[in-house]
């Protein structure tokens, strides 16, 4: 009677292994998303375009999962490697890699990037150590700066002032190439003066250094940031809110980029289409997730900061919702 029922359960176990697997299992697909370091709003944008796919996945069959990357130029080549379907990328990295410019022109035109829409805009944002007395980006000459990592939307930038303003990097005493995430401890532990950052406000990124040590904002205006706003339409004007942070009252008057989601144009039109769906069709939701993205209007985010064409899948939804 035992060896009976080991049987009948072996034979249970079997029918249970080649049984199909539920219809969701079944049509489970997923898509991938890069973003930045973890305390940037690039990861936390990625976060709250993915908790909306993830909500309605019994629908769909989508499952949605966030990287931390290096950035911007990170998520571009990553994208056309073929190995992540979405990513965030400034809108001067756009621009550049759709166009074989700058820091893509070795490798030529990614004739396949698809813009999907524009999120936040971005200010340029230099933080100073107090004791550093540094009042306008001229006087870090001879400090040292974190000119943000290689393949980071933030240090094709800052290589772009440079450029505009006649200086190389060693024009400072130092030039880390330190990630997002830790130029905020190495000011505060006085590893370096300053650093450069492209990020939408506001920032953990930047409140901890200001909360922490009391790190200081640093206007970026002159002749070098009029001439790179003339010069791309990528590039505008900007201010850093006054009232975000402690000890700044006031605006702080910059320029920047717009946050940008992008894909490839090897990526089905499903999934572009189900993930444009999920943002717009709960943007009030969207808008909640972040300080950044409470003035976003769609109207705006399927045109402005977008360099390359938008994907099918995108257009697909927007022309339902009359939008084009």
């Amino acid at each position: 009677m035992k060896k009976l029922s080991l049987v009948v359960s072996a034979v249970a176990a079997a029918a249970a292994l080649m049984a199909p697997v539920s219809s969701v299992q079944a049509q489970q697909k997923f898509m991938t998303i890069g973003t930045g370091g973890v305390t940037g709003v690039y990861y936390a944008a990625g976060g709250a375009i993915c908790r909306l796919v993830n909500k309605d996945r019994a629908k769909h069959g989508y499952r949605c999962s966030v990287e931390s990357t290096g950035g911007s130029v990170v998520n571009i080549n990553t994208i056309k490697a073929g190995e992540l379907d979405f990513g965030v990328s400034q809108s001067d990295v756009q621009y550049n890699a759709y166009n074989g410019a700058q820091q893509f022109e070795k490798d030529g035109k990614h004739t396949d990037l698809r813009a999907v829409f524009s999120i936040h805009p971005e200010p340029f944002t230099v933080l100073a150590r107090k004791e550093a007395n540094v009042a306008k980006f001229e006087d870090l000459k001879g400090k040292r700066m974190n000119v943000g990592n290689p393949g980071s939307g933030s240090r094709a930038a800052m290589d772009e002032l440079l450029a505009a303003m006649s200086w190389k990097t060693s024009d400072f005493g130092l030039a880390a190439e330190l990630k997002a995430d830790e130029h905020g401890a190495a000011l505060c532990d006085n590893k370096i003066d300053a650093f450069f950052y492209g990020v939408g406000h506001p920032s953990a990124n930047i409140q901890d250094p200001i909360t922490t040590c009391g790190a200081k904002l640093v206007p970026l205006t002159g002749p070098a940031v009029d001439k790179l706003v003339k010069a791309h339409s990528y590039y505008a004007k900007a201010n850093i809110p006054g009232g975000l942070y402690a000890g700044h009252p006031n605006p702080t008057t910059s320029y920047g980029v717009l946050a940008s989601f992008v894909t490839s144009a090897k990526v089905p039109e499903d999934t572009v289409y189900t993930l444009t769906k999920a943002v717009f069709e709960n943007f009030d939701e969207f808008k909640k997730l972040h300080p950044a993205f409470s003035a976003l209007d769609p109207k705006n985010m399927i045109k402005d900061g977008l360099s390359a064409p938008l994907h099918p899948g995108a257009v697909k939804y927007y022309k339902e919702k009359g939008w084009m």
